[in-house]
C-alpha cells in the first residue's frame, strides 16, 4: 500500500508525510506538521500548525488538531500538539495547541477520543485512555494512563484524574480524582474501587484488595486526609500501585473528590 492523497488535499510544503498514509478530500495539512506511517486522515480534517501525529493514528471528519490556544495570556510562541502511535480522534473533536506553561498538548498511545470531545491548551492524556462523546477538557487537565471518562463531563482547569479510574457520564469534574476508583455526577463523587477495571486489566487479587484497604482508610473512615496519609504508609503494603494511590492524594493541588 502506498500513500494516497486526495486531489482536493491541501498540504504545506514543509508538510512531513510518512509512508501508507490516507488523506481524504479537502483535508488540510498545516506547516510544521507531521504525520507518521499508516495514518488515517478523514474528509475535511485539518492540522492547523505544529501538530505530530505517530504512525496508525486515526483523525476523524472534521476534526481540527493544532488550533491556537484559547489562552489570553498566549504571545505567539511555537507550541505544539503531540499524538502518539495507534490513537483514535474522531469526528469534529478539537485538540488545542499548549502555551508556555507546557509548550505542548500531548495525547498518548492507544487512546480513544470519541465524537466532539475538546481538548484545551496544555492537556496531557495518558496511554489507554478512552475519552467519551461531548467531553470537554479546560486548560492543563492530566488524564492518567487507561483511565476511562464517559460522555458530556466537563474537567476543571488544572484538574487531575488518576490512572484506572472511571468517571460517569455528564460529570462536573471540579477536582482531582484518584486512580483506580469509579466517580460521577454533579457534584461528583466517589462510588467505590474499579474492581471491574481492575480485573479486566490484569490486577491482581492481592493487589485489589489492598486497593481497597486503602480506599476505606481513605474515604470511609473518620480519619482526615492528613490522617490517613500517615496511617497508610505506616499501615498498608506500599505496592507499586498503592503507593501511587497515596502519592497521588499526598500531592493533590486542587483537593480529592471524597
Amino acid at each position: 500500500m502506498s500513500t494516497r492523497i486526495h486531489s482536493s488535499a491541501v498540504i504545506a510544503a514543509d508538510a512531513q508525510i510518512g509512508e501508507n498514509v490516507t488523506i481524504g478530500a479537502d483535508v488540510i495539512v498545516g506547516p510544521h506538521c507531521t504525520v507518521g506511517d499508516g495514518c488515517v486522515i478523514a474528509p475535511r480534517a485539518i492540522l492547523e500548525e505544529y501538530v505530530k501525529l505517530g504512525t496508525e493514528v486515526k483523525i476523524g471528519v472534521g476534526t481540527v488538531l493544532g488550533g491556537l490556544p484559547q489562552d489570553l495570556k498566549f504571545k505567539g510562541e511555537e507550541t505544539w500538539v503531540e499524538v502518539g502511535d495507534r490513537t483514535t480522534i474522531r469526528e469534529y473533536s478539537t485538540v488545542n495547541r499548549g502555551t508556555s506553561q507546557s509548550f505542548r498538548t500531548t495525547v498518548g498511545s492507544d487512546c480513544f477520543l470519541m465524537t466532539y470531545v475538546h481538548l484545551a491548551h496544555d492537556c496531557h492524556v495518558g496511554n489507554g485512555v478512552i475519552i467519551s462523546n461531548g467531553t470537554q477538557l479546560a486548560g492543563h487537565v492530566t488524564i492518567e494512563d487507561k483511565a476511562i471518562i464517559s460522555g458530556l463531563c466537563a474537567v476543571h482547569q488544572f484538574g487531575k484524574i488518576g490512572r484506572y479510574c472511571f468517571v460517569g457520564g455528564m460529570s462536573r469534574v471540579n477536582k482531582d480524582v484518584p486512580p483506580y476508583v469509579k466517580a460521577v455526577g454533579n457534584p461528583i463523587k466517589l462510588y467505590g474501587l474499579n474492581s471491574i477495571g481492575l480485573q479486566r486489566n490484569g490486577f491482581t487479587p492481592e493487589t485489589i484488595s489492598e486497593l481497597k484497604k486503602a480506599y476505606r482508610m481513605f474515604f470511609r473512615s473518620e480519619l482526615n486526609i492528613a490522617q490517613a496519609l500517615d496511617q497508610a504508609r505506616k499501615e498498608l503494603t506500599l505496592s507499586p500501585e498503592v503507593k501511587a494511590f497515596v502519592d497521588f492524594v499526598d500531592e493533590s493541588q486542587r483537593g480529592i473528590v471524597v
